[in-house]
């Protein structure tokens, strides 16, 4: 297929405008319904007009079936056949039905142009501010897909909610658009301008498409309203002062400006100037008009409309022709860019589909090559001819022990194979997340190259990651798209052998060789396993599929035949790329010869023979090379073989500067190593020019601090079972204070972000090295982090060893002590243990009281804690006793609008709506809020939590507009401030769903609930989720919700998911767990449901309270090191 972006292909356009810009088209050819491929759909009578003109030549009309009731135009414009049909009256289900009736009769349309008039938004664009006589052109901007449905939803309880998304327009006319736009900046003579000269205005019947002059464009205040029905603005009386003074467009009035964006398309015509402004603000609007939802509900379109009126009370006719001319001169030019199907013969040769249609640049996106890595020519050539194309659809799977270079093997295959496929798609098939995850990747991909796959755009909108894969596996099945390759790398547990009826032809390459046969290693899969096979496009009909996998059973034995001395290297390292790797970069780094590193091999060899007999010899070959490396690395800096064995107590990926930095306490040589960025950089540089350790790439974003390194999975078990024997206390303790040192306060620019990449770090150093006295600060600031993540018994397990430090440190009443004491109290109080919290509250409580004495802060915040623990326990009269105290000591201590006080004054709001007093529940959060948002913005999590929280009093207020509003505020501040799967926007939308639920909008409840639940598994993962308090609140509320759609099956099935975690997390005493085994037992066949079983909303109610924000004391922060 090719573009007409060719600078001669161009110019021929511009004569072809220039030689007919007064002759009319001929009546000269008759062509079959099959060669017309651009539909060009315009609603009025004006517009057909405009359209007509704009031809270069006009074809004989051809019969219809009697049951298409559309009258056609024929034509071409620049070898494009074109159809062209107009409407019996405007809106978009007339549209709907022109659209439906001209594709059956004209099977072979590609796509449309929706081309008219329509209503301005005065709204400043990168082109200006909209005006008369401008064109507007829908393009996909932010979640929007260029056009949207304003009026397309549904009302309930008083409230309306828009469902629902159109398709973008097609790749081609995006393409067209910008080819178009970037042509009109780099004439002299603008072809818009020109082709809008084809229409001969002097003609008596044509003078309504003349240029009425910007003296005739006025745009009025929107509060000020046309006077007289029927009569002109003049006539009609209405105030010129009222009209909002503008600055000429241009020198030249009668250049096409052109603004592309948002349109909005809706079944009533806009004649209100506020609602216009209250819509368009909403959207992000540029233009109103009634057709496009009808036309792009199934047919790719792109919609052009010229701005005849401003959307309010003084529109008229007076700029409908010229603005139809405009729109129709725009549309005539993006024939001259669009993709060509070149005529020949009068008739029509198509290329080949996938080479525009379904191609995919080349990209490994998360995949990092080796860059010395030496292609395996045998290998490689064996995969080649297994995945040789028939037609047929061929799958490969490299069996491999970790680090024998599967994925390096098939990065190498990628690369030199890219231009046999139209398409190359990486997905990590790690796990069933990390694959789905991979997925979504993938249709983000596929959408930036094809944007008008609407099935991929729609699923990637709902957030439905299951939908999001089975829409990408749609596009691979599409007819035409046969030459695709898909990786899927690094699945553990490959069960293609036991599914009756999936005879596939499944063709297996072991880094040994070749192997006809099928293979399974059942005792490899573990806990995580999963079929794959679900995740295979369905199709057979090409295609080709690799499969990287570990296998204990096959080596590599792939020889480099270099020299004779390389040969016997590779032959005594089995042909292991990482040991041949090693050794190169050391060969590369020292003046030996094989020969003489194969000594030092052999020397390293036997002694982990003699110290580690029970290596195997798999493992032996890695650690006699790395062995090798270490020693002359000692030799080079001590200071990185020392970052090396340090390293073991970190986790394997993304150590950075910052990290290893921070903290006082640490030895000299880690000092030396951090005093500067320079002297890291330097002894990282040594690590990795030794083939040890690897920079990430710019392309991996590390959130905050500098970009970080990383070693191979295997490179890390050397470093913990052979560089370090046993556990290394000071290097233990190191690490552990590195990373306590660099653990933010939740008041610190993108706390979240650092706290995230601490984790995996923290998990790794923790070890059972005796608590020393001074160092108890770093399991206190240890269990701070496992806290803020939701860690509750990781954050129970260091607050415990951090107190044992302080009271055998400092004594039992100390108020280092008292703290963690506090935070212990936060602990229970999160895991519903509410008499062990009390016990601790009160026992900080009294210490506070005597070290500092009642009106301290820290006494204070103890007693805040203490409100919020007996308004747990429905002791509201205790409650309030609390929080007046706390607050009446902290405005006090702090004044009125500090945020500690802030955070009581919300506690207050939060009891006072539990009490049922809403008005003085209100005034404490709106108190609250403004003071939130004047201290910490408007997007801070408290202020976000306090708007949740106004959502939850204007729910049980039954304000249920107000209520959402408050909701989806919260949603959107905290999507923005922390992104779309962090725990506290997944509990916001969690939140929401419960609303829907008491309003009986299950299914949106549904939706909300499903995307909770899926969120809290990407982002705690799957093992922790069903241990996860939120979660675990989710699960019951879906179970409760499938109930209430009369779902048994399903409704046991989340609340034993939810019964399992609750009874792990708060025992079987709880209260949580006693409900929900409640609820599961009344669901049972065998039992009937009684009249005081609980019902829907009073579960969602409770869901809601689960989730309502209040202010729980923060835990405590108060050390340094």
């Amino acid at each position: 297929m090719t573009i007409s972006t060719s600078k001669s292909h161009l110019q021929a356009g511009f004569r072809t405008i220039h030689n007919k810009l007064h002759l009319k088209p001929t009546m000269a050819k008759r062509l079959s319904r099959d060669e017309y491929k651009v539909a060009w759909i315009c609603p009025l009578e004006v517009e057909q007009i405009a359209a007509m003109e704009m031809l270069d030549e006009e074809h004989e009309a051809l019969p219809q079936s009697a049951t298409d009731h559309n009258v056609y135009s024929l034509g071409s414009i620049n070898g494009h056949n074109v159809v062209i049909a107009g409407l019996h009256q405007t809106g978009n289900c007339p549209a709907a039905t022109v659209v439906t009736q001209m594709r059956m009769t004209f099977q072979n349309l590609r796509f449309g142009l929706l081309v008219g008039i329509g209503g301005g938004v005065p709204v400043q664009t990168d082109e200006g501010m909209i005006r008369l006589g401008h064109v507007v052109v829908s393009k996909p901007t932010g979640e929007h897909s260029g056009a949207v449905q304003y009026d397309h939803g549904k009302a309930k309880d008083g409230q309306f909610q828009r469902t629902g998304a159109l398709a973008p327009p097609p790749a081609a006319l995006l393409n067209a658009a910008q080819a178009l736009a970037v042509q009109r900046a780099r004439v002299e003579n603008d072809p818009v301008q020109q082709n809008v000269k084809r229409i001969d205005t002097s003609r008596r019947r044509l003078r309504r498409f003349q240029f009425p002059g910007a003296a005739n464009d006025h745009l009025y205040q929107s509060q000020h309203r046309h006077l007289q029905t029927g009569v002109s603005c003049s006539i009609g009386g209405c105030d010129p002062l009222q009209r909002i003074p503008r600055a000429s467009d241009d020198e030249d009035e009668t250049y096409v400006t052109v603004h592309r964006g948002i349109i909005a398309s809706g079944e009533l015509v806009i004649k209100d100037a506020t609602l216009r402004d209250a819509l368009a603000q909403q959207y992000e609007l540029l233009c109103f008009e009634m057709e496009a939802a009808g036309v792009l509900a199934d047919f790719p379109c792109i919609v052009v409309r010229g701005i005849s009126d401003y959307c309010d009370s003084h529109k008229n006719d007076q700029w409908h022709g010229y603005a139809a001319a405009v729109a129709a001169a725009y549309a005539r030019q993006l024939f001259f860019h669009m993709p060509v199907e070149e005529p020949q013969r009068g008739h029509v040769v198509v290329a080949n589909p996938t080479l525009t249609t379904f191609t995919l640049g080349f990209r490994l996106p998360g995949v990092t090559g080796v860059n010395d890595f030496v292609a395996r020519g045998e290998e490689l050539g064996l995969m080649h001819n297994a995945l040789k194309w028939t037609g047929e659809r061929h799958t490969v799977v490299l069996h491999g022990l970790g680090g024998m270079g599967k994925t390096q093997l098939t990065i190498a295959y990628a690369k030199r194979h890219r231009s046999d496929y139209s398409a190359v798609v990486w997905l990590n098939a790690r796990d069933e997340t990390s694959l789905k995850q991979s997925f979504h990747q993938t249709a983000q991909r596929i959408l930036r190259e094809h944007p008008s796959v609407a099935y991929l755009q729609i699923a990637i909108t709902n957030r439905d990651f299951n939908e999001v894969t089975e829409a990408v596996k749609r596009w691979l099945d599409e007819p035409g798209n046969d030459r695709w390759l898909v990786i899927y790398d690094n699945y553990d547990d490959v069960r293609l052998d036991g599914r009756g009826g999936a005879d596939q032809s499944v063709r297996c390459v072991t880094e040994s060789g070749y192997d006809s046969g099928k293979s399974r290693q059942p005792k490899e899969a573990d806990s995580k396993a999963y079929d794959i096979r679900p995740f295979f496009p369905e199709t057979d009909l090409g295609g080709a599929i690799i499969i990287t996998t570990r296998s204990s059973k096959v080596k590599l034995g792939q020889l480099i035949r270099l020299n004779p001395g390389a040969e016997a290297l590779a032959k005594q390292l089995d042909g292991l790329p990482l040991a041949l790797s090693t050794a190169g970069a050391y060969l590369n780094q020292v003046s030996t010869t094989c020969v003489e590193y194969l000594q030092l091999y052999k020397e390293s060899w036997l002694r982990l023979q003699k110290e580690s007999p029970q290596l195997l010899e798999y493992d032996q070959a890695l650690y006699s090379t790395w062995e090798v490396s270490f020693r002359h690395i000692q030799q080079q800096s001590q200071g990185a073989a020392m970052l090396l064995k340090l390293w073991a107590y970190f986790d394997k990926e993304d150590i950075w500067y910052e990290l290893l930095k921070g903290g006082l306490m640490k030895p000299a040589w880690l000092h030396d190593v951090t005093e500067t960025k320079f002297n890291f950089n330097t002894a990282m540089r040594v690590l990795c020019e030794h083939g040890l350790v690897e920079a990430d790439p710019p392309t991996k974003k590390p959130g905050v601090g500098s970009l970080g390194y990383s070693v191979h999975g295997c490179v890390h078990t050397w470093m913990i079972h052979i560089l370090n024997t046993g556990v290394d206390e000071e290097m233990a303790w190191t690490a552990m204070i590195c990373v306590a040192s660099h653990i933010p306060r939740d008041n610190e620019h993108n706390y979240w972000l650092v706290q995230q990449r601490l984790l995996q770090h923290a998990d790794q150093c923790v070890t059972d090295t005796a608590t020393e006295e001074e160092k108890a600060w770093v399991f206190y600031k240890l269990g701070i982090l496992y806290a803020s993540q939701d860690r509750l018994r990781d954050a129970e397990t260091m607050y415990k060893r951090a107190l044992q430090g302080y009271e055998k440190a400092w004594g039992l009443d100390h108020t280092s002590t008292l703290n963690t004491v506090n935070n212990l109290g936060l602990i229970y109080a999160d895991q519903d243990r509410l008499k062990d919290a009390e016990t601790m509250y009160k026992r900080a409580l009294q210490g506070y009281e005597k070290a500092w004495g009642p009106d301290h802060t820290s006494t204070l915040n103890t007693v805040n804690n203490l409100g919020n623990l007996y308004a747990d326990q429905d002791r509201l009269k205790d409650a309030e006793t609390m929080y007046k105290r706390a607050l009446q000591g902290k405005e006090k201590a702090w004044g009125l609008d500090h945020t500690s006080t802030l955070d009581t004054v919300n506690n207050l709001g939060a009891l006072y709506a539990k009490q049922g007093r809403l008005k003085d529940a209100e005034a404490m959060h709106k108190r609250a809020l403004q003071g939130y948002e004047k201290a910490w913005g408007p997007d801070h999590t408290s202020t976000l939590n306090t708007v949740n929280n106004l959502g939850n009093l204007y729910a049980g207020q039954g304000h249920l507009k107000d209520a959402e509003t408050m909701y989806k505020r919260a949603l959107q501040g905290k999507e923005n401030t922390w992104g779309p799967d962090h725990t506290s926007t997944l509990t916001t939308i969690n939140n929401l769903g419960s609303l829907y639920a008491g309003q009986g909008r299950l299914k949106d409840a549904e939706t909300m609930y499903k995307r909770a639940l899926q969120g809290f598994e990407m982002t705690v993962g799957k093992d922790i989720v069903n241990k996860y308090v939120p979660a675990l609140t989710t699960l019951a509320n879906l179970g409760s919700l499938f109930k209430e759609l009369g779902e048994p099956g399903k409704a046991v099935s989340y609340y034993q998911r939810a019964q399992t975690g609750f009874l792990s997390v708060f025992g079987p005493q709880s209260e949580r767990y006693t409900s929900i085994s409640r609820k599961i037992s009344l669901l049972q066949p065998s039992a009937q449901e009684t009249p005081d079983s609980p019902s829907l909303v009073e579960t969602a109610g409770r869901g809601r309270k689960a989730k309502r924000r209040r202010l729980r004391g923060k835990h405590k922060d108060t050390t340094s090191d």
